[in-house]
């Protein structure tokens, strides 16, 4: 039997995937403001965006929404950005700690969060969004889960 040789195409980093990562933090500080119709510039609409929860939006607007009645006021420290070439797409994670104030004004910081993107053609067309804000509420409320 002779033997199989598989290899994977490799993609190299570009400048296209250099911009991605740029368009995602501009997203993402637009967003923090927050500034979702500065935000929604970066974006492809409709935007996929799935939200903790498995909550599905298709603009910035939504989230920032769904942000004000989770949060008194979230920010991101962000801590790096990874990025993965593709063809014709660029995946960018960004990832860190969210701080902020919970409704009730207790303030929270160290919370973790992964953002992930799909950038193509220079713009946003999904969003992955996942933390530890539920973990966090939990433990608040005297639940070990």
């Amino acid at each position: 039997m002779p033997a199989i040789t598989l290899k994977a195409d490799v993609i190299a980093p570009s400048d296209e995937t250099a911009a991605a990562a740029e368009i995602v933090e501009k997203f993402l500080v637009a967003s923090m403001v927050p500034d979702p119709e500065t935000a929604a510039r970066y974006i492809a609409e409709p935007l996929k965006l799935t939200f903790t929860g498995g909550r599905k939006f298709s603009h910035p607007r939504e989230s920032t929404a769904f942000n004000a009645k989770r949060y008194k006021w979230v920010k991101k420290a962000m801590e790096r950005s990874d990025v993965v070439p593709g063809r014709g797409e660029t995946i960018v994670y960004n990832v860190g700690m969210l701080y902020g104030e919970w409704p009730d004004g207790s303030p929270f910081e160290g919370n973790r969060y992964v953002d992930r993107f799909v950038v193509r053609g220079g713009k946003i067309v999904q969003m992955d969004v996942w933390n530890d804000s539920a973990e966090r509420l939990l433990t608040r409320n005297g639940i070990e889960a």
